[in-house]
Parts: structure tokens; C-alpha cells; sequence
């Protein structure tokens, strides 16, 4: 059996990540998210094991000693962290697995799954990013300026990814996002072959 693939779905905060790989679900049903482990509180209407698995810091900093996670890492003062052996488990039965997380864990995972294949989703502009974040209205100016401190240091990182792509619409972003998909399970070095053809020499 061909070995699923691991898509890395990265970029600064604010870009729409969670967004454009919500479209991208829709129109590539094959595809499955990996659910990540957070101690951040649920917002509204988020449902545990939909968005996240929800859990203590204490909890948390137990399955870092456990070495229970492929990554982790704090973002603006919570944990979040991908369980290694639930993606592990996928990857073996051909599942093709999205990771959507920050930057700090995509480097994580590029280290320890160097086969991954990791996209950058990037914003029209600085400006629209900017807007983007301001515009959530739901936390106080003090984080919104950490967070676009934030945003403005992870932009930086996109030349230590194999695809960049623009969050210029959500359909045009998931779309490219799709095709990327379609071009890495076409690489004969991940198995791929002609049907029918199982590649026996003679």
C-alpha cells in the first residue's frame, strides 16, 4: 500500500488558514484534518475533537514528556500540539492528512517528516493582513498588536517551504492547494505508476 501523504497547511496568524482548509475539505473529500491537542478555550461554536481537542496545560505538558507529539508549541500564551502516533496510524493506510498549524510547528514536523510537503499561505499584502486581524473584534488592543508583531516575523519563513500560495480568495486558494495535491501523488518517487503496472523488471 502507498503511503498516505502529509500536507503541511502554515502562514502567519491571521492569514485564513483554518478558512481556506475548510474549503479545501469540501471540495477534496478524500482528504482528512488532523485534529490538534490545544489548551486554548473553545470559541464559540468550536466542538471538542471537530476543531480541536481540548485539554489542561498540566495535562498538556504530561504528553510533552510522553513524547506524544509530532510537534508543539505556544502561540500567544497556549498550547497546541499534533499526536504523532494518530498521524502515524493514517500515513500507513494511505490516508492523506492536512496539517493546519503555525509556523514554529511546521518546522517542527519538516524536521522529523522531512517527505512532508509543506505549503505557505501567504496574504495579498501586509495591509490586508493587518485589516484581517484588526478586524476580528474580539481581543483587546494589546494582543492584536502582539499578533501583528507576530505575523510580521512569520512572514519571513515562507522560503523554508516547498509551495507558497496566496490567500487572495479562499476558492482560488484551496483550488491551488488541490492541484498541489494532485501533483505530489503524482511523483513516481511517492509510487505512482500507470494502472496495472506494478513496476516488476523482468
Amino acid at each position: 500500500m502507498v503511503e498516505g501523504i502529509l500536507l503541511i497547511l502554515s502562514g502567519p496568524s491571521g492569514v485564513g488558514k483554518g478558512t481556506v482548509c475548510r474549503y479545501l475539505l469540501e471540495i477534496r473529500e478524500a482528504l482528512k484534518l488532523s485534529i490538534s491537542t490545544t489548551t486554548r478555550p473553545p470559541r464559540p461554536g468550536e466542538e471538542e475533537g471537530k476543531e480541536y481537542f481540548f485539554t489542561t496545560l498540566p495535562r498538556f505538558k504530561e504528553m510533552i514528556k510522553d513524547d506524544s507529539f509530532l510537534e508543539w508549541a505556544v502561540v500567544h500564551d497556549h498550547y497546541y500540539g499534533t499526536r504523532r502516533e494518530a498521524v502515524r496510524e493514517m500515513l500507513a493506510s494511505g490516508q492523506d492528512l492536512i496539517l493546519e498549524i503555525d509556523i514554529q510547528g511546521a518546522g517542527q514536523v519538516r524536521a522529523k517528516v522531512p517527505e512532508a510537503v509543506s505549503i505557505f499561505l501567504a496574504p495579498p499584502s501586509m495591509k490586508c493582513l493587518e485589516e484581517r486581524i484588526t478586524g476580528r473584534g474580539t481581543e483587546d488592543p494589546d494582543r492584536i498588536s502582539r499578533r501583528l508583531d507576530t505575523a510580521r516575523r512569520e512572514m519571513e519563513a515562507y522560503s523554508l517551504y516547498d509551495y507558497l500560495v496566496i490567500n487572495d480568495t479562499v476558492e482560488r486558494a484551496a483550488d491551488l492547494i488541490d492541484s498541489i495535491i494532485d501533483a505530489e501523488k503524482s511523483r513516481i518517487s511517492r509510487g505512482a505508476c500507470p494502472p496495472g503496472w506494478g513496476g516488476e523488471t523482468t
